[in-house]
């Protein structure tokens, strides 16, 4: 059936499973998808909720114009609501919007005046000051605070908190989401909390923001400039409920901006700099969660929107945050190579075997080279190389314990280490490397495992 409002669309965002940046933790984390709506934002979501409110309170009618301060995804979601309603739209935004985010704005016909980035709340050229300036001298002229209406934590209970409660089937353990007003984190964790309270929130912030500090010690922190949009805050919000707040977490904007540009290259996730903030955010978390946890991290931005600024190389290198992207072969890592394995445990001598009995493992099991562990602990290994010029001086030996003749142990290695970082260890040891797993497992890797995983055999 044909739908004849965009705002009436149903909008449900995908709730997409992140497997290639996420493989070295035990959780699954999930990425929900909140740009891909028609205003590329969580923002489309509140909106045109709000605009029907007021005009529900008879606060607003078609020909006034709509006045706020906006990081550009709130302007833009507001425009797209209100302008096809017959609103004009008047919006305050700092400086360090993108570019394409002021050209989106113009093109929907919003009216925009731009304020200092640097300048902080209460200041007369804050954008939030500017803002609440102009609707008192325009007339007919009606202040949707954005980032301060109720409406905003009413919509993300029923909406945002409910699907992400129904894609995972009750099983969401941890939700991450970026926060200005705390809106979002206070009207998801609301629901959310009253559906299971062990659920835990999250709110992911700029270096700088002040709810960290409130959180934990109840007062604000000293704001700092920030290249972040969209996340982050220098001042307290009325929506700010910390009581179903678990934790909040800053996060650079270098970590931000790179974590964000891999999202793309890895998992197709086409997000912004919040967005990489919040993701960076829960996959270090995310180390200390368990195998039966599920997170979902709240993707607020839309990449689209960036493309000058954190895509951009030459903008990233001019502000110190560049940082090459991992090649192809560098993403593939140990935990890869063995997924193409046939996985078998591993065959190991320990100390007190004789020479003879380790032999005869190397024959039934058509190896050549075999670790020595005790303890689980690999303490020496053992070749067929070994064990011949042994017999050529002393042919005795085979019933000597292999402990006496131990070669240098194979290197360990983690699952997640690199097919470089592999490399140079059986450069060091042409053998084998020991790969120390999650459940406390040794795996061995050798030259041939690696060639077959870059030839995809």
């Amino acid at each position: 059936m044909p739908n004849h409002d965009i705002f009436g669309l149903a909008a449900v965002t995908p709730l997409v499973l992140v497997k290639q940046m996420a493989r070295h933790i035990r959780p699954k984390v999930m990425a929900k998808l909140e740009y891909l709506n028609p205003a590329c934002s969580h923002d489309y979501r509140v909106a045109s909720a709000l605009i029907t409110d007021a005009e529900e309170r008879n606060q607003i009618h078609p020909g006034m114009t709509l006045v706020d301060w906006t990081f550009g995804n709130s302007g833009i979601a507001l425009a797209m609501a209100g302008v096809r309603r017959g609103y004009k739209l008047l919006l305050a935004a700092p400086d360090k919007i993108s570019r394409e985010k002021q050209e989106v704005l113009r093109a929907l016909g919003a009216e925009l005046v731009i304020t200092p980035s640097d300048a902080l709340p209460g200041e007369p050229r804050s954008c939030m000051n500017v803002a609440e300036s102009l609707v008192k001298s325009i007339s007919n002229a009606f202040f949707t605070g954005m980032y301060n209406n109720p409406v905003s934590i009413k919509v993300h209970s029923e909406a945002t908190g409910s699907e992400i409660f129904r894609q995972t089937d009750g099983k969401v353990t941890h939700v991450f989401v970026s926060m200005v007003s705390g809106a979002m984190a206070s009207g998801l964790g609301r629901y959310l909390k009253e559906k299971n309270p062990k659920i835990s929130i999250i709110g992911v912030e700029s270096q700088g923001s002040v709810y960290e500090s409130l959180l934990n010690d109840a007062t604000p922190g000293s704001p700092v400039f920030t290249e972040l949009e969209e996340i982050g805050s220098m001042q307290q919000s009325s929506l700010w409920d910390p009581s179903v707040i678990d934790d909040v977490i800053q996060v650079s904007d270098y970590d931000a901006f790179n974590c964000g540009r891999e999202l793309l290259r890895a998992e197709a996730v086409f997000a912004g700099g919040a967005s990489g903030a919040v993701m960076s955010a829960a996959l270090q978390a995310g180390e200390g969660y368990g195998e039966d946890d599920c997170v979902v991290v709240v993707m607020n931005d839309f990449g689209g929107y960036y493309l000058s600024k954190m895509y951009n190389d030459e903008w990233m290198r001019k502000r110190g945050f560049y940082r090459k992207a991992k090649s192809a072969l560098e993403q593939i890592t140990a935990e890869d190579i063995l997924q193409l394995k046939v996985r078998r445990d591993l065959i190991f001598a320990y100390p007190e075997n004789t020479l003879a009995e380790v032999f005869e493992m190397m024959k039934q099991n058509d190896v050549s080279q075999l670790p020595i562990v005790s303890y689980n602990a690999p303490i020496g290994s053992i070749s067929e190389n070994k064990i011949l010029s042994i017999l050529i001086e002393n042919d005795e030996a085979m019933n000597s314990k292999v402990v006496g003749f131990m070669e240098q142990p194979f290197s360990v290695c983690k699952p997640e280490a690199t097919i470089s970082e592999l490399s140079d260890k059986l450069q060091q040891s042409a053998s084998g490397v020991l790969i120390s797993m999650s459940d406390g497992k040794l795996q061995l890797l050798t030259k041939s495992d690696l060639i077959d995983a870059l030839t995809h055999k």
